[in-house]
């Protein structure tokens, strides 16, 4: 069996990662007990990236950097991508993974017009996610946790929708048989969620949010989370 590849775009605050891992961590422990073997690479420390075809499956996690930066290392990753498609590999992206995903096929990120995501919000599928590989199992409506103040503002020709929320309407959407962009995190907890709201509650206020209202609401996600171990079973069953 083929490694599942972790693609790790950046790593999370220090005091977080001290107590509660990195975001490779974090998607990793939902796979525990599943027969996978993980590998990481990490372009943003300059770590070449590999040739898709070697990997059952590849994960672009989230990070703190922006895709609108255009950093070297994340423009060559965007160059990849492609790569990833046309060799049939399956590709799940997260957050920045999902907006970089996006960007290298032909959407367009930028600014979220209606302002920053933060906590857990709710989330709705739509109708083509009924038959979609990796949501046929999830409920119409669930819970999420999200974190993000850019959004795909338009998606990639071709592309899939597959879910919304009342802020973000590109929260989730595919791009071929095998490739899926998610706006917001399977990988966090609650603990991770509530961390987040602390850590920038004041960007929360200078936007009209309240921290605290959002740190009440925050409840764990499992429908959420299921759509890891959903995504490494296609992986795996890719490899069959």
């Amino acid at each position: 069996m083929k490694p599942l590849l972790i693609i790790k775009m950046g790593h999370t605050m220090p005091h977080l990662a001290k107590r509660r891992g990195d975001f490779e961590d974090w998607i990793v422990l939902p796979l525990k007990g599943q027969d996978l073997t993980i590998a990481i690479v990490s372009p943003y420390t300059g770590e070449p990236l590999p040739r898709p075809e070697h990997f059952s499956g590849i994960i672009i996690t989230g990070s703190h950097a922006m895709v609108t930066d255009r950093e070297a290392w994340s423009e060559h990753t965007a160059a990849w991508v492609p790569r990833v498609i046309e060799a049939g590999v399956p590709l799940l992206g997260i957050c920045y993974g999902h907006q970089l995903l996006a960007n290298a096929l032909g959407g367009v990120v930028g600014s979220s017009p209606i302002g920053i995501e933060l906590g857990t919000v709710n989330v709705r599928l739509n109708g083509d996610a009924a038959k979609d590989p990796l949501f046929k199992y999830t409920p119409t409506a669930f819970k999420a946790h999200a974190s993000h103040s850019q959004s795909v503002i338009q998606l990639p020709p071709d592309a899939v929708l597959l879910a919304s929320s009342k802020k973000e309407p590109n929260h989730a959407f595919s791009i071929g048989p095998h490739a899926w962009g998610l706006q917001f995190h399977p990988e966090f907890d609650a603990d991770i969620m509530k961390t987040y709201i602390h850590e920038f509650a004041d960007f929360m206020e200078t936007h009209g949010q309240a921290p605290q209202t959002a740190v009440d609401a925050v409840v764990e996600t499992p429908h959420s989370r299921s759509l890891l171990q959903r995504f490494a079973k296609i992986a795996m069953a890719h490899e069959i």
